[in-house]
């Protein structure tokens, strides 16, 4: 019963459903999700497009939550000289009444050369709303937002936002920018414009280093990347730089899984980057790094590390007293490559 009322719920979906990237313009334009950065960068490619097709555009903004009857009808009636409008809706999440009553009413006719952006987080507040616009009412789209929680799915963003400015940046670089930044998604972005703005040319690693070297050292990939090639001293003085700038041990013994888990999948393995990365369920540049990563390791080796990380996963939550010692102990054990 649960998967057919859920298909039957989703049946009723009948316009298209976009990527914050993949917004374009439409008389009604559903912005929902709880990630706010990528609603406003959704929010903010629609007004730069529109602005682009026509500089005259008349950009305005509502409180859905103080909303008084009549404000929507106002704003979209024809101006004099015909420009374009855009009309942005905060806080449809928290409508009031006369909200409601209104942008229902103005789906049924929806003014011309206006375009109007609903910005909905959550909840069922406006359900009757939503329903309307999903149903293909007012002729409209929808941006979801969903939040990121996955670095791959940052690392998607971070490329987009590179992307969407004609530039190119080197997969090692967008990996180490995604960790230094990959607590908030709002730095996150900064630092891509950041980057965009006054690093010339295309992005590689040592860019990255030099605009963000402080967080990138720090972080846990930083550490496992100088283990796995077996610089046993550069990779101790990362692992303290991280523990005495907050790092959790936890999310450290994360990332050595991480890089070790992809390091076997690829290990033995045949075939170009692009079919393997294919049949594994991972990204091209994902299955080149690991065969990087995999020069100098025996299956011996690989082996004896990934016991070594299983038995240090137990000891950071808890199975030992030293997490940090535990910790080292993964660090030397990577950086010799396994061998006993």
């Amino acid at each position: 019963m649960a998967a057919r009322g859920g298909a039957s719920a989703r049946s009723k979906v009948a316009i298209p459903q976009l990527a914050w990237h993949a917004v374009r313009p439409a008389p009604i334009v559903l912005v929902t999700g709880a990630e706010d950065v990528l609603a406003e960068r959704a929010i903010g490619l629609l007004r730069d497009f529109l602005r682009a097709e026509d500089p005259a555009l008349e950009v305005s903004d509502l409180e859905a939550d103080g909303y008084r009857r009549g404000e929507l009808l106002t704003l979209a009636s024809p101006s004099l000289f015909g420009e374009p409008r855009l009309i942005r809706v905060s806080a449809v999440d928290k409508a009031s009444d006369d909200f409601l009553l209104d942008a229902l009413a103005y789906l049924e006719q929806p003014a011309d050369s206006t375009t109007l952006v609903l910005r909905h987080r959550s909840g069922v507040r406006g359900k009757k709303l939503l329903d309307a616009i999903r149903a293909g009412t007012g002729g409209g789209i929808e941006i979801v937002c969903a939040e990121l929680k996955k670095d791959s799915e940052k690392q998607d963003f971070a490329a987009a936002e590179f992307r969407a400015a004609g530039r190119k940046i080197a997969p090692g670089a967008l990996r180490a920018l995604v960790g230094a930044f990959s607590d908030d998604l709002r730095e996150l972005s900064a630092a891509c414009r950041q980057l965009i703005a006054d690093a010339p040319g295309d992005i590689s690693e040592a860019v990255v280093a030099r605009y963000y070297g402080g967080r990138v050292e720090t972080n846990a990939f930083a550490v496992a990347d100088a283990a796995i090639a077996g610089r046993h001293g550069e990779a101790l003085i990362a692992l303290r730089h991280a523990l005495d700038s907050g790092a959790d041990p936890v999310p450290m013994v994360a990332a050595f899984a991480m890089k070790l888990r992809t390091m076997a999948k690829v290990s033995g393995s045949r075939g170009g980057g692009a079919q393997l990365a294919s049949s594994l369920g991972m990204a091209p540049w994902q299955v080149d790094r690991a065969r990087r990563d995999l020069v100098g390791w025996t299956d011996e080796g690989l082996g004896v590390a990934i016991e070594t990380l299983a038995a240090t996963d137990a000891a950071v939550k808890g199975a030992e007293r030293d997490p940090v010692f535990a910790l080292e102990r993964l660090v030397g054990v990577i950086a010799a490559r396994g061998r006993r």
